[in-house]
């Protein structure tokens, strides 16, 4: 069987992103096969965990990757201070004889983003709006890579390693079946003694913020990376709770048009037009955002990666660049208007070699420096009475069940597939049990017996 067939029964998708299925991703032919190994988001460990403690697997993996798409050069980039990782991935390509070969990166905020990975790595500047087959590179995760291995030998994608730290009792790794609840992962964490709290799902910067309650009724997918237990009084909850409409007034009342957000937007130094403080001066003219839609500078925020260097580092008067364009984007989609791009051969700017934001300054701003540091080398492996699976965990159509309820189902099995001719993934059962329900999700629950 191939490997990419292998990948698509497994149900793989990227695991340390939006989710684009792995076997559509990888079905193309390039120069450049880059693992990404950078986890630039501060406080994630899991990246970092998987290199130190999988590294045959993700060696092994991305060699069959690169064969499979023709790279003649695969790199696992990622930074020069993971010293244990480095340390174990040498010796896991010494051992196996692999030609794939490691990429030493600064710590720099938001160095695992694709296009800045494939920028860093190959020198060449993905076009505005592209992806890195725009310029002959393929970029894929490590924790993807380990599943990758594991459907080499047809093992279905059904566990999820996830960093959890914050305010927990034992800041650990974490691997659980795929819908299992948050809860029981934090629980896996030793739990937390605060009365309130909320709970980040991803890093502090782009990551997801749930109240306690809404926490409750979450669970692990393909594409959770970590959940950040956080006390309510620290500046990245202060700040992801402030409203759209008062983000909105302070941007057309507070701007001082000193340009930073754009002078230090990783966009914006890669080559790409984009220019958030332009946007914000002309939001503040409008009198509605529908103004100003068909404006070139505006319509530029449609390329924005929302990595949050602009308001979290830039801004000096507080304000929120990042949202801002958010709600631009959101308010360009609704009125058909797509992103056209002009112009040809980007090239990223010089003054980028010293305009990187640095990783740890990223977590003073956001209240969390305090777990920065964390050591986390353990892993915990709870075991779960229930999941619920959603059918859309990924890029594409939902999967479509193949289950009902009453179903007896083992680990591993299919449990929905991908809609015929359609971007889309399979889903693999993530534990022994019962079909109880099958509706956006298959909740299965395990048998006393």
């Amino acid at each position: 069987m191939e490997l990419l067939e292998q990948i698509k029964n497994a149900g793989i998708v990227g695991c340390g992103g939006a989710g684009f299925p792995t076997h559509a991703k990888l079905n193309c032919k390039v120069d450049i096969l880059i693992v990404n190994g950078a986890e630039c988001e501060p406080l994630l460990r899991t990246d970092r965990w998987l290199m130190r403690h999988k590294a045959r697997q993700i060696v092994t993996a991305a060699g069959l990757c690169g064969d499979a798409v023709g790279a003649s050069q695969v790199y696992i980039a990622l930074k020069a201070h993971y010293e244990k990782a480095i340390d174990a991935l040498e010796e896991a390509i010494r051992k196996t004889g692999s030609r794939v070969r490691l990429f030493r990166l600064q710590n720099f905020y938001p160095a695992g983003d694709e296009q800045a990975l494939v920028l860093e790595v190959t020198g060449r500047t993905v076009p505005p709006a592209g992806i890195p087959l725009d310029v002959g590179a393929v970029v894929s995760n490590v924790a993807t890579m380990c599943a990758i291995y594991d459907a080499s030998r047809d093992e279905g994608f059904t566990q999820k390693y996830l960093t959890v730290t914050g305010e927990v009792a034992q800041p650990t790794i974490v691997r659980i079946p795929l819908g299992a609840s948050f809860e029981a992962c934090i629980a896996a964490a030793g739990g937390t003694a605060l009365e309130d709290y909320y709970v980040l799902c991803g890093g502090p910067m782009m990551g997801k913020l749930y109240t306690r309650e809404e926490a409750r009724n979450q669970v692990v997918t393909k594409t959770t990376s970590g959940l950040v237990v956080l006390s309510p009084d620290i500046p990245l909850v202060q700040q992801r709770e402030t409203p759209l409409r008062t983000i909105l007034r302070r941007a057309k009342t507070s701007c001082i048009q000193c340009s930073q957000c754009t002078e230090l937007c990783p966009r914006h130094l890669s080559g790409h037009p984009l220019k958030p403080h332009k946007i914000m001066r002309k939001l503040a003219y409008a009198q509605d955002v529908s103004e100003v839609l068909e404006d070139f500078d505006v319509r530029q925020a449609q390329i924005c990666s929302e990595c949050g260097v602009c308001e979290v580092y830039a801004c000096p008067m507080g304000l929120q660049p990042r949202q801002v364009n958010a709600y631009v984007k959101g308010e360009l989609a609704k009125a058909g208007i797509r992103y056209s791009r002009t112009g040809e051969g980007w090239q990223a700017m010089e003054q980028r070699a010293w305009r990187k934001a640095p990783s740890r300054r990223m977590a003073v701003r956001l209240g969390v420096e305090r777990y920065y540091d964390y050591e986390i080398d353990t892993l915990a492996t709870p075991e779960v009475s229930r999941v619920r699976l959603p059918l859309k965990q990924h890029i594409g159509a939902p999967s479509v069940p193949l289950v009902e309820v009453g179903d007896t189902v083992s680990r591993g099995q299919r449990i929905a597939a991908c809609p015929d001719g359609a971007l889309g993934a399979n889903l693999c059962a993530s534990m022994d049990g019962v079909v109880i329900a099958v509706d956006d999700a298959i909740t299965i629950e395990r048998g006393n017996g």
